[in-house]
């Protein structure tokens, strides 16, 4: 019987819209072809320098937290050309070693790119080893890409909108090297609970049932200016029962636990590992606009109230959402108790966001990806 083959996921931990759909393909290829195929997930920084993996990602994720303004004036400079290859090169130095060490000892069949700073490594290192390995770039910014994705064009590429394809063609890339599919989410996300599960989790969250549930999300760092969004809800009195994740924030960990003890209805968590189980339970979601968090809400059918979003990369994930009307933009927190007394008293336009949510179609594209990927490695072995 032949050994599986391998196919290397690279990704960097520059926010978790790179490792998630990474590791969504690698369950699924697990789960559907483990006698065939190895997944094998490969962080490009695993072997690189602490101040290196500071810098790349714990200062991706300080900026974004603490200098919006910052990341995005880094964001726009980066494309330009000479500035968005000089910061190639040097991620290159940082990242080629481990990725030639991985490749050279794996000797996989297909390998798969879920971060732009390692399109560079991996082909350098494939022509140096002389390897012929078909190579996908995962393009994980679902409507608004950076330029620094597009820096190879002769590759092949999967997108997850109409609108990164039309700008994929207007690039100059040739149709057949772009393969669109639906977003990549965990599974689990696309199959929400319903009746006794779900009223069972309500009542293990302490939920009212009598009431819509608002849960305030953002990323791992929690969401920008969280105790202001607090106050303004449970000073307004909205009818809901509202919980707060406050990821790794322990300065808004701490306020909302103080606030929690004005308002004892109010549910505080930190870092936690059940957001599925707190999306089923809640019907308004208060968030930024990540492209995995917005896609798990509106796969799970809440409505989403974004408060923000990162120009420009987040840019078409709150379009997409606003023009299609299965949601709400509004970056004024003042604003937010009007909203969601809204939404909690007017049952018939709460439903029309979500009936706007039902037309789109969405699915989990997690298995079409994984098998088209499948098929590249088929393909290579006839040619």
């Amino acid at each position: 019987m032949s050994s599986p083959s391998r196919y290397l996921l690279l990704y960097l931990r520059t926010g978790g819209g790179h490792l998630a759909p990474a590791r969504s393909v690698a369950k699924y290829l697990t789960e559907k072809h483990g006698d065939s195929i190895a997944p094998v997930l490969i962080d490009g920084l695993a072997e690189a320098q602490p101040i290196v993996r500071f810098i790349i990602e714990d200062g991706y994720r300080i900026v974004q937290a603490k200098a919006k303004w910052y990341y995005e004036f880094l964001y726009a400079t980066n494309k330009f050309p000479p500035i968005g290859f000089m910061n190639v090169i040097v991620a290159n130095a940082s990242v080629k070693p481990y990725i030639r060490k991985m490749i050279a000892h794996h000797r996989p069949s297909s390998i798969v790119v879920f971060h732009f700073f390692l399109i560079m490594p991996v082909y350098q290192v494939l022509k140096e080893l002389g390897l012929d390995i078909p190579v996908t770039t995962v393009v994980t910014d679902p409507f608004t890409a950076h330029p620094l994705w597009f820096q190879r064009p002769a590759q092949q590429y999967v997108v997850f909108s109409e609108r990164l394809r039309k700008h994929l063609l207007r690039r100059g890339i040739p149709e057949r090297q772009i393969a669109l599919f639906p977003f990549i989410i965990d599974e689990k996300f696309a199959a929400p609970l319903t009746g006794p599960t779900l009223a069972e989790a309500r009542t293990r969250f302490g939920i009212d049932p009598s009431k819509k549930t608002v849960l305030i999300i953002g990323g791992g760092d929690g969401i920008p200016h969280g105790k202001r969004i607090l106050r303004h809800l449970l000073n307004d009195g909205v009818p809901a029962n509202i919980a707060i994740v406050c990821g790794k924030n322990k300065e808004l960990h701490r306020d909302a636990l103080e606030l929690q003890k004005e308002y004892p209805q109010l549910l505080v968590y930190g870092f936690v590992d059940f957001v599925y189980e707190l999306l089923n339970i809640a019907d308004i979601v208060i968030t930024k606009c990540g492209a995995s968090t917005i896609m798990e809400v509106l796969m799970m059918k809440k409505v989403p109230v974004i408060i923000d979003y990162l120009w420009e990369q987040e840019l078409g994930n709150m379009e997409f959402v606003r023009d299609n009307r299965m949601g709400i933009f509004e970056r004024s927190i003042t604003k937010l108790p009007a909203i969601v007394r809204r939404l909690c008293n007017d049952d018939a336009y709460y439903a029309s966001f979500v009936r706007n949510i039902d037309a789109q179609h969405l699915r989990n594209g997690t298995g079409e990806v994984a098998e088209f990927l499948r098929g590249l490695e088929k393909k290579s072995l006839t040619i």
